[in-house]
């Protein structure tokens, strides 16, 4: 046992140089992909700003040359529109609203009442019998077949959706 004590320490000398080579690369590789990222990052930040001075200038452009047929108001009122409904057209393509439902929203949202997903239902099930669906009942269940209200129970009152709770088990009687 006595000859193994020496290997310990040389373990732990290993280990820990080890460690230290370890955190030198991982320092080394993030070093360069910040250096890549800040670069790419300024470049990003510089064509913005020259595409910011070029929106500008063809905007001038627009202005000066409806100046020279019209009153220079005029002209300025005309190139604000005409920005402005770039602007608009711009922010609508960028992002999706509800009267334009895409795929991933179509798939989210729930079929209205009364409407079935993918068009008009079937006539028959699925199952290739050729068998009608059964009719539909005038109301919900538990309000008889012409779709009355229960008379009440003396003492009892009708459940509120507020007092259902979510976490509470759901047990049927």
């Amino acid at each position: 046992m006595e000859r193994l004590d020496h290997l310990e320490h040389l373990d732990k000398e290993l280990v820990d140089e080890l460690a230290q080579v370890a955190r030198e690369t991982v320092r080394d590789e993030l070093r360069q992909q910040t250096r890549r990222q800040r670069r790419r990052a300024m470049l990003y930040a510089a064509s913005g700003a020259v595409a910011l001075y070029a929106g500008a200038a063809l905007a001038l452009a627009l202005g000066l040359g409806l100046a020279a047929g019209l009153p220079d108001w005029a002209a300025a009122l005309i190139t604000a529109v005409i920005l402005g409904v770039v602007a608009y057209a711009l922010r609508g393509a960028a992002r999706p609203s509800a009267s334009r439902p895409t795929p991933e929203r179509e798939a989210e949202r729930p079929a209205a009442p009364g409407r079935t997903i993918g068009g008009t239902a079937p006539a028959g099930p699925p199952g290739g019998l050729g068998l009608p669906y059964p009719p539909m009942p005038p109301g919900p269940p538990g309000t008889g077949a012409t779709g009355a209200v229960p008379p009440e129970t003396p003492g009892a009152r009708q459940p509120h959706p507020g007092d259902i709770d979510p976490e509470q088990p759901h047990h049927r009687a």
